[in-house]
């Protein structure tokens, strides 16, 4: 399971969504300056996940749809579906601990614990992604092998 070839998978599959919620997560930390550090917390992990599932939710149809058109087929309301139910299924759980509990936890924290809050957002950025990814990535490899 984790060998190179899965690795470039996943790295393909995750960069931009990933870019872009790193964007935000640093554009919406500067919210701090006017909101409790809680309240920012909760506004970074909501902007993260707006930019993430956003690029991962169009990239998904995009490319879903350019193979039915290839195929010279039209995209069916039925394929949509199964496109969602397997998003929902690769990250589910894993999106509702990261939103609720895990990413507020450490954007909050991490800032206090390291003294520094551009590096703290960004250690609790990289913390809060390998508790997400870990069975977020499992999960990708489940629905993989079912399809």
């Amino acid at each position: 399971m984790f060998n190179k070839a899965n690795f470039k998978e996943w790295f393909d599959r995750y960069k931009y969504a990933e870019l872009a919620a790193t964007s935000s997560a640093l554009l919406s930390s500067q919210f701090s300056r006017i909101l409790s550090g809680l309240t920012t917390a909760y506004l970074i992990t909501f902007a993260e996940y707006l930019a993430f599932y956003g690029i991962i939710i169009a990239r998904s149809y995009k490319k879903m749809a350019k193979k039915n058109q290839e195929l010279g087929q039209k995209t069916t309301l039925k394929e949509t579906l199964l496109l969602v139910k397997n998003l929902v299924l690769e990250f589910g759980y894993p999106a509702i601990l990261d939103f609720f509990i895990i990413r507020p936890f450490c954007m909050y924290w991490m800032p206090i614990v390291t003294g520094n809050y551009f590096l703290g957002i960004i250690l609790g950025k990289i913390t809060a992604d390998l508790c997400f990814y870990l069975p977020t990535i499992i999960n990708y490899e489940l629905i993989k092998q079912k399809q």
